[in-house]
């Protein structure tokens, strides 16, 4: 028999998942006034850009205008003051340190009166009908149970909604194949003048080395594959190794690396299952150290180079998504459509990494709306909302869309705006003693404009 303690508190807004998603709802949930706990698997906030080491943010704009503003600006504002951002000569401002990013985001929810239980793991939520009254966790504790008036669940796989029986779809419909996963790594001791020498000698002149982007795809006409096929050809590497290779400079992190790769095998799949994600963290340190060997090899600057760190979490690109009181498709996308309860606009392109031998199709053209500089589209309130649950809501990577549309929403700023409207969302939910449905989406809107978003 299982002892279930009860915490000795209770919450207006619990946020499952203190991600890239999940931190920002609860640092909007705790200002808006909602007394909120978040309750995070590891020991720091961020998820993806921090534990996953996913750096930097990807560009989300139209016309040269930011669409993700609000908190995101006052993120982006604290890692700038503190040395751990940066901005480059084309006004990208979207360069970070993950290290610095954990403790920016910490700090923002701290200092707003938020409390975080770190190293504690979602069990089970106990529900009332279409109302989830607690959640079950589990810690050095023990098994305890924790009372809110609502929950966002930031999980970034719909691990609440899934548990509380809610439908959902993962993965493309047809095939069940999910995108392709990565293990990042940092790479330290690179003497970067050196490398940007030897970049540009191979055709990838960098801005400086503050602000270095080099990368290598079979088949897409870039210069450093020869350097790839002669590795592959001598033994040193894999073919699979190339399917996808991509460094970035760090701000704060002089002669250190960021690698948005390797690319992990195909039957790696599905970021929602535990076996899986272990085989993960495997797989890629051992393509990391073919990787690491290879740069020590070939790369110029990169000769006494080490690993400084392993992602504490691989690169899921999208696992499960609920289906939502409205779900957001491709042709949203592509026709640019804006709804009246919008909470964030998009112009982050369709963006679908195939498993090496698979295919996933996304149909797209450049005579359609969305492919004009000055395009976007919009998220709308209903799709955080889940089918069968009242006093839930889910920002991020599985809120409510097609597998095409999702690919686009993903990214990282995306989930901080959806973030910050599920935040506000649910400090009104709990101050109204209401459930999501309630909550109008026009007003919702309104206040975050209000509050600096762009809409």
């Amino acid at each position: 028999m299982l002892n279930i303690l009860d915490s000795k508190q209770t919450w207006d807004v619990i946020v499952l998942g203190g991600g890239t998603a999940g931190a920002i709802a609860a640092i909007k949930a705790v200002r808006a006034g909602a007394k909120t706990l978040v309750v995070e698997a590891l020991g720091s906030l961020g998820g993806t850009g921090t534990n996953a080491q996913v750096t930097p943010l990807m560009r989300n704009s139209s016309s040269g205008i930011n669409l993700n503003q609000g908190l995101t600006n006052e993120l982006k504002n604290r890692l700038l003051e503190q040395g751990d951002g940066a901005i480059d000569a084309n006004n990208n401002d979207n360069w970070f340190n993950p290290e610095g990013m954990k403790y920016v985001l910490e700090r923002m929810l701290v200092e707003s009166g938020g409390q975080i239980l770190y190293h504690t793991h979602f069990v089970a939520p106990e529900l009332n009908g279409e109302h989830v009254s607690s959640v079950i966790v589990h810690n050095k504790d023990g098994l305890t149970r924790l009372t809110a008036k609502c929950f966002i669940d930031a999980t970034g796989d719909a691990d609440l909604c899934v548990r509380a029986g809610a439908p959902f779809h993962a993965g493309e419909l047809e095939t069940g194949l999910h995108q392709a996963m990565s293990l990042r790594f940092i790479l330290g001791g690179v003497d970067l003048d050196i490398l940007c020498t030897f970049l540009a000698k191979h055709g990838q002149a960098q801005e400086s080395t503050k602000f270095m982007h080099f990368w290598m795809v079979w088949g897409k006409n870039a210069s450093l594959e020869p350097l790839f096929r002669q590795a592959v050809e001598d033994g040193l590497l894999e073919e699979r190794d190339g399917d996808y290779f991509q460094g970035f400079s760090i701000p704060g992190m002089p002669s250190c690396i960021s690698f948005n790769n390797p690319r992990l095998a195909a039957e790696i799949n599905d970021g929602a299952d535990a076996w899986t994600l272990s085989k993960a963290q495997i797989d890629g340190k051992h393509a990391i150290d073919r990787l690491v060997k290879f740069l020590r090899a070939r790369f110029e600057g990169c000769e006494n180079s080490f690993i400084s760190s392993y992602a504490a979490m691989p690169g899921v690109r999208e696992t499960r998504r609920i289906v939502g009181e409205y779900v957001l498709t491709l042709e949203d996308i592509l026709e640019c459509h804006t709804f009246e309860d919008a909470i964030c606009r998009n112009h982050y392109p369709v963006d679908i990494h195939t498993p090496r031998g698979k295919k996933l199709y996304h149909e797209r053209s450049g005579d359609l709306p969305y492919f004009k500089p000055d395009a976007f589209h919009e998220i709308p309130y209903r799709s955080l909302i889940p089918l069968g649950l009242e006093n839930v809501l889910v920002p991020g990577r599985c809120a409510s869309a097609t597998f095409e549309a999702q690919s686009a929403i993903r990214v990282q700023q995306n989930c901080h705006s959806m973030g910050e409207a599920a935040g506000l969302a649910a400090a009104w939910m709990a101050s109204r003693g209401v459930g999501s449905r309630a909550i109008d989406g026009v007003q919702l809107r309104q206040a975050l404009r209000a509050d600096g978003a762009y809409l």
